[in-house]
């Protein structure tokens, strides 16, 4: 297996995805040469037997395959990326490789992609969830979970499962997703992109390369996303009447009731019956059976730091949503629940916390960390919400559990409605955090 041999790729960003995709595309018989900016990421890559040599210091390669977050336009593009451009050469994502290299196999395995701005990381999952316990072979991965030059190679039944990024889909030029979903969009990454046009372009290319007898699920909840259904080649199916639905919890197609979503503990709120719409569509499309839905969706797991419940403590359920790095994000959980005290912050978003007035009365207290928890503070005193500045979650997570105990609420709620890089790697690191502290409070630590 050499689908790459003779060709001269530059990877350039070796990160969690990056160093794998190096050795990967090595393994298949690329010339491979390795760059990134920190010096020990070069080192890690040298150890590992790869080339490193900067790119951009004479462009010599057929392709670069650039990390989904170096910028290769807005807002100013990385050197690897500019050399390359000026070379003529493509700029691709692992994606891209992952389907050169099934196809180079001889495998006829589909695709299915999941994207928008909040959502697609539980749709994901869940999607995968539902085939995976229907018998489908499937890989699960993308922008979640595995990188897609770090899944496996399925046969013609397979199919992969992939959370698609607007950073990733910039950046594909012949992946064809035979069943995609367009979740939702809601301005985010506008540095990225320039504005909601540019932003809407990149992930409407998850339907660039589909056919008419493939599928095109569309969200219904903004302007944006459902102005694309007369802009695909794929059968369209809303998430809403005509396609499929939810009324309250119940969970509905053209046929009938498809699940009870009050069965299913792990999917709470109304964002939650959207993914579960969307997760149950495409998988019925790709073959699971329509009465294999409901008791599918009531044993999904759910995903860590998405509305994950990590103890519950004298009556109070904590509840990690660090997932939640923007308003709307938060917006879905806040509204999941009647009276939270909130623990919120980092670094924020445009708009800050302002888009989430209407669910400020039910913030009992609020409790805010991280770089823009003043910024947050002044939105809430002019909304008369109560708050007090911690500056970290060590801080904020006992000051939390205490308001609660008090009775101001049954949950407290970690979704912080912003970016976590002024104090963490990444909302992993901040929901492990936090469930690490929560965990101390149930050992009386």
């Amino acid at each position: 297996m050499r689908p790459f041999a003779g060709q001269r790729i530059a990877v350039v960003g070796l990160g969690k995805a990056g160093l794998p995709a190096a050795r990967r595309l090595a393994e298949w018989g690329a010339e491979v040469t390795c760059w990134d900016d920190r010096e020990a990421a070069r080192a890690e890559a040298a150890a590992a037997g790869l080339r490193v040599a900067d790119p951009a210091a004479g462009f010599a390669f057929d392709a670069l395959l650039l990390s989904p977050g170096i910028p290769h336009g807005l807002p100013a593009p990385h050197p690897a990326a500019a050399a390359a451009r000026a070379a003529g050469a493509p700029i691709l994502s692992d994606v891209e490789f992952l389907h050169r290299a099934v196809r180079a196999a001889g495998s006829r395995a589909r695709f299915a992609g999941v994207t928008g701005t909040n959502g697609k990381s539980t749709t994901t999952a869940l999607l995968g969830h539902l085939l995976a316990s229907a018998g489908i072979a499937c890989a699960v991965g993308g922008n979640l979970g595995p990188p897609a030059l770090g899944m496996p190679l399925l046969g013609d039944d397979g199919v992969y499962v992939l959370e698609m990024s607007s950073y990733t889909l910039e950046r594909i030029e012949s992946v064809r997703f035979h069943c995609a979903a367009m979740l939702n969009l809601s301005p985010d990454h506008l540095d990225r992109h320039g504005d909601m046009a540019g932003y809407r372009a990149a992930k409407a290319r998850i339907f660039a390369r589909q056919q008419a007898g493939d599928l095109a699920v569309l969200g219904q909840e903004d302007e944006w996303t459902r102005s694309l259904a007369g802009e695909v080649a794929g059968r369209v199916l809303p998430l809403g009447p005509g396609g499929v639905w939810w009324e309250g919890r119940l969970l509905r197609d053209a046929e009938g009731v498809l699940a009870d979503l009050s069965r299913c503990p792990t999917l709470p709120g109304a964002h939650n019956a959207q993914n579960a719409a969307a997760a149950a569509a495409m998988a019925m499309f790709l073959g699971v059976p329509r009465e294999a839905i409901a008791p599918g969706l009531a044993a999904y797991p759910g995903l860590p730091h998405r509305q994950e419940i990590v103890g519950r403590i004298g009556g109070v359920t904590f509840v990690n949503d660090s997932k939640a790095t923007n308003a709307d994000s938060a917006a879905r959980a806040l509204a999941s629940y009647p009276r939270v005290v909130w623990i919120a912050g980092g670094m924020g978003k445009e708009g800050g916390i302002a888009p989430l007035a209407p669910w400020f009365p039910r913030i009992a207290e609020a409790f805010l960390i991280g770089r823009d928890a003043p910024a947050f503070a002044a939105t809430l005193a002019a909304h008369g919400v109560p708050h007090a500045l911690c500056g970290t979650l060590e801080q904020a997570v006992p000051r939390a559990a205490e308001a609660a105990r008090r009775g101001a609420a049954d949950v407290v709620l970690l979704s912080p409605a912003a970016a976590s890089w002024d104090q963490f790697t990444g909302f992993d690191q901040r929901g492990d955090r936090f469930r690490a502290l929560v965990a101390a409070l149930e050992g009386g630590g």
